[in-house]
Order: C-alpha cells, then structure tokens, then sequence
C-alpha cells in the first residue's frame, strides 16, 4: 500500500532540505487556508517539486465551458513547493491543493506525510476559520496542536484556545494523521463571521499568517494582502450597511401606517 502511495506522487526534483517544515491548505471555509497559503507561496518564491496524480482520489461531476466551447475533463491540482531559506536553517516544503480529495481521504493524508517524512518533516501546519456571529475589526487567531507543550507555547505567544471544536476536511485530517505518527501538528484559525463563510476572508487569512511568519521567523511582503483586506472591509461594510437598511424597512411601520391600538401602546 505505501508502495501504491509513493507511485501516487510525481517528483519532479529531488530535494535535501534542511529541517523543513510542511504546510498545507486546501478550499474552505471562506478561503481561509488557501488565501494564506497560495500568498506565501507566491511571496516566497516557492518552486515546484511535486504533484499528487489525481485519479485515486477525485471523481468529476461537471465540465467547464469557455467561450462556449467545453472543454476537456481537468482535474483539480495538488501540488508541493520548496522555499529554501538562506544562511540558516528551516526551510519550508508548501502544498497547495485546489479541491479537496472526494474519495480515499484518509489515504491522501498519509500519502502526504510519507512524502514529508521522507524530507524530513518534522512540524506540520494548516489553517482554518473559526467562525464568530459578528464581524471583527481584528479577528483573533484560535489555535490546535497536537500536543499540550506545543498548545502551551502558543498561548503564550496570545493565541486563542477554545477548548472543544471541530476542524472540516483535510485542514484537519491532516493534522490528526500527524499526530498518529508522533509529528508535531498545529492549525491556525482565523475568525470569521458565519454571514461572510461563503465568499473569500482575506483579513482571517492575514491574521493567520501574521502568527504563522512570526511563529516560522519568516519575512514577507503583506503590501498586496493588505490592499485585499482594505477591499474586503469596504465589501463587508456594504453588506452590513444594506442588512441594517433591509432590517429597518422590514420591521419598522411608517406613523401614518400605525393603527390607533399601536400608536397608544
């Protein structure tokens, strides 16, 4: 079966890096992981190694038509990226993942952490959102480890812990097949209003990977999150501003429509 796994893989360039760690998003909810991931990757200049060949593990439910022409079965890509940091040590093994697996799930994580372990791997992160009832300026940056140690350093570091909650998809699984083989595992989440779960959450991404390149002692250049966090709050405030105004006419009766009982009470 391992044997099946490592076939799964497509290596492109062997590597020696020197203690990498591994970090892995895939879509979620509002886009949390995938946002803060692919930015980094991008940021860093993260070069192509490796894919996962797909075929075990996603099944297609549709085509894509493009100018009205359909186009040929695609499917979703994942793929792993090195970054390299100079003068030092901790380099960083990236993969991004376009959809989550729809079958075999359980085997894709360890497929993963066959590969990492075989890098050297030794931590293991992801993010997620942790959804809020309401909309926050700051979100703050809820955090799960593997162990109580790991737990205990990031709370000193004013990461929030929430106790009992539960992490969807490979954002999670991954982490939990981690843990199974003694790796270290953390996820951050990122809080996000439930209203605002389906459309992207750049300013919970931020958060997330604000902790993450201090956590990492990693340098980037958030100029480009930061313009699509600004853009993000002006779409929100719209949203809200319209909720508000919808409320207003929905319960509120103009005076000259009141009958006599309600203008008395």
């Amino acid at each position: 079966m391992k044997k099946r796994r490592e076939e799964a893989i497509k290596i492109y360039k062997e590597l020696k890096p020197i203690k990498p760690s591994l970090i892995a998003a895939w879509p979620g909810i509002a886009n949390v992981a995938l946002v803060a991931t692919d930015y980094l990757r991008k940021k860093l200049r993260a070069v192509e190694f490796a894919e996962i060949e797909p075929l075990s593990f996603f099944d297609l439910s549709g085509v894509f038509v493009e100018e009205n022409l359909i186009q040929s079965p695609r499917f979703p890509r994942s793929k792993f990226y090195y970054w390299r940091r100079e003068e030092t040590e901790g380099d960083l093994i990236i993969l991004v993942g376009e959809a989550q697996p729809t079958s075999q799930s359980y085997e894709f994580a360890k497929m993963i952490l066959d590969l990492a372990q075989r890098l050297g791997v030794r931590e293991v992160y992801t993010f997620a959102a942790a959804l809020v009832p309401q909309f926050v300026e700051r979100p703050r940056v809820w955090a799960a480890a593997t162990d109580s140690q790991l737990l205990s350093k990031l709370e000193e570091r004013g990461l929030v812990l929430k106790g009992d909650f539960y992490i969807a998809g490979m954002n999670g699984l991954l982490l939990s097949v981690a843990k199974e083989r003694d790796m270290k595992g953390i996820c951050l989440l990122g809080e996000t209003p439930r209203y605002l779960s389906e459309i992207g959450n750049p300013i919970a991404s931020q958060a997330v990977l604000q902790v993450l390149t201090k956590i990492l002692e990693i340098e980037i250049d958030m100029t480009e999150l930061e313009d699509m966090v600004q853009q993000a709050r002006q779409e929100i405030e719209k949203v809200l501003k319209e909720s508000r105004r919808e409320f207003i006419d929905h319960f509120t009766v103009p005076l000259w429509e009141r009958t006599e009982e309600e203008e008395n009470d």
